[in-house]
């Protein structure tokens, strides 16, 4: 009976060891996770290893684009299609799976952005900014959503209103 007692003492006791209060915090999951890898400048724009090269226009069919005045009807159907087809991925304001597009124009050429919509399998492959983009987000590759040129120019012309 002692045996039993001392037992079942015991056992009791790993238990209520086993159960202590030592909790274990979780982080939560989070598709923003570039936010907390990379510091933010004095503006709160994240750092980034991307070069900047305003003279490289990608590769692909668009070889010259002149903006003018903003055209509010073709931006219009660019936001149409940005929001259909590009928005699992992009986020305007902040980094998503991929970059943020506000401003893009302050770091790629009319023509690397829509060469970039046009032909994102070449591009990841061969372009040198493109594949820095890759690698910047652990390896995902832009897909292909085989835009014609004119909906990759009303990308681009809402892309000018953000």
């Amino acid at each position: 009976m002692k045996k039993l007692l001392l037992t079942m003492a015991l056992g009791t006791a790993m238990v209520l060891v086993s159960c202590g209060e030592k909790k274990e915090k979780k982080e939560k999951f989070s598709y923003e996770r570039t936010k907390t890898e990379k510091k933010s400048d004095k503006s709160g724009a994240q750092a980034s290893k991307v070069p900047v090269d305003m003279n490289n226009k990608g590769i692909g069919p668009i070889k010259e684009v002149k903006f003018g005045d903003i055209d509010n009807g073709l931006a219009a159907k660019g936001e149409e299609a940005f929001k259909t087809k590009c928005t699992a991925c992009h986020k305007t304001d902040q980094k998503f799976i991929g970059p943020a597009l506000k401003g893009v124009y302050g770091r790629r050429s009319p023509e690397w952005v829509m060469n970039m919509m046009l032909n994102p399998d070449e591009m990841q492959q061969k372009d040198p900014i493109a594949k820095a983009l890759v690698e910047e987000y652990n390896g995902t590759l832009m897909l292909n959503q085989n835009l014609s040129e004119d909906e990759a120019r009303a990308i681009a012309e809402f892309l000018r209103t953000l």
